[in-house]
């Protein structure tokens, strides 16, 4: 039997004709959808109105998305619009006909690891330009990692979307979160679970959850739908190794993903970049014939994030580099 039509579908939402659902989530709906003043195809997210309707809500997504939206970065996903109709708060957003890496997992299982490295390397890419602008974008999970079609060198363009739109910041401490977020636990900061501060740490360890269940076909903490326990693992239980999940997986990469996972922000890396670049060093068999990984683009090479990762921009010249999240005192 046929699902039943959506009766928004063919309706119009300011300049927007909606043509068919592509996404859903507990508070929000995505569409394809016509842009009718320019002529082509977008992503409208629709935001439930109860949310829209709330000032304070309104006041925060819009600003986060504008944030996100002035972001110019080749894996964040542009967005071209952010307003209200009739009550009703949209995000007009690039459309993007590939899957998402949730999907990506439920059909596959398991990635190869070259591929699960270069989607990884680019999520990391658009998260560290993010955390330059001072925006965290705290709901790294798959299925707000978008692929398309890329090149011989990388063939799949990742694009990171989902900016602004979670509940994870709206929520102060404890099992609050639990309530709010079913379904996406798997990839939540300890920090995040206990209501302390949360910068772009709280990002790099939501990445590693997904980086994990991209070599192994599942997150490192699954508790059989027991939430509690599943908070709890984050908070507390040292990652199951990768080396004794996926045969041919180096110790070292057991080392970098515990690094990564580690229950305070301060002993993670500082920055995703070099979670990625560590995660891939640890992983490359020791042979001489192998070329070297991929590069991180030159320009976030050159400058790295200052410390903690809220900027008003770039670091001049004159000011040294310095690490995006603490102190650098370690070597890597």
């Amino acid at each position: 039997m046929d699902a039943p039509k959506d009766p928004l579908e063919g309706r119009q939402v300011a300049g927007y004709r909606l043509e068919r659902v592509v996404g859903a989530g507990d508070w929000s709906v995505v569409y394809r959808a016509a842009d009718l003043r320019m002529g082509r195809t977008v992503a409208l997210k629709l935001i439930a109105p109860g949310h829209a309707l709330d000032d304070a809500l309104r006041r925060r997504l819009t600003n986060e998305l504008q944030v996100a939206a002035a972001i110019e970065h080749p894996h964040i996903l542009p967005v071209f619009e952010v307003n209200e109709a009739e009550g009703v708060l949209y995000i007009a957003m690039q459309y993007i006909p590939g899957p998402d890496l949730r999907t990506l997992l439920d059909e596959e299982g398991p990635l190869p690891v070259p591929t699960a490295l270069r989607i990884a390397a680019q999520v990391a890419s658009a998260l560290d330009a993010a955390h330059w602008h001072g925006l965290v974008h705290r709901d790294v999970k798959p299925s707000n990692i978008l692929i398309a079609p890329g090149n011989a060198d990388e063939p799949e363009h990742v694009y990171l979307t989902g900016f602004g739109l979670t509940h994870t910041s709206l929520t102060q401490n404890g099992f609050t979160v639990a309530e709010q977020f079913t379904g996406t636990l798997d990839y939540v900061a300890p920090e995040l679970v206990s209501g302390r501060p949360v910068d772009g740490r709280s990002d790099l360890y939501s990445l590693a959850c997904v980086v994990y269940e991209s070599l192994v076909g599942r997150p490192p903490f699954e508790r059989a739908g027991d939430l509690r326990a599943l908070l709890w693992a984050h908070q507390y239980d040292p990652p199951p190794p990768l080396s004794k999940t996926r045969p041919g997986i180096e110790d070292g990469a057991d080392v970098v993903m515990a690094k990564a996972l580690a229950k305070t922000p301060d002993e993670r890396y500082d920055s995703c970049r070099r979670f990625v670049d560590a995660l891939r060093s640890a992983m490359r068999p020791s042979d001489p014939d192998r070329p070297p990984p991929t590069p991180a683009p030159s320009w976030l090479q050159d400058q790295p994030p200052p410390a903690h990762g809220y900027p008003s921009g770039p670091p001049d010249a004159s000011t040294p580099p310095g690490p995006p999240f603490g102190d650098d005192d370690d070597e890597w």
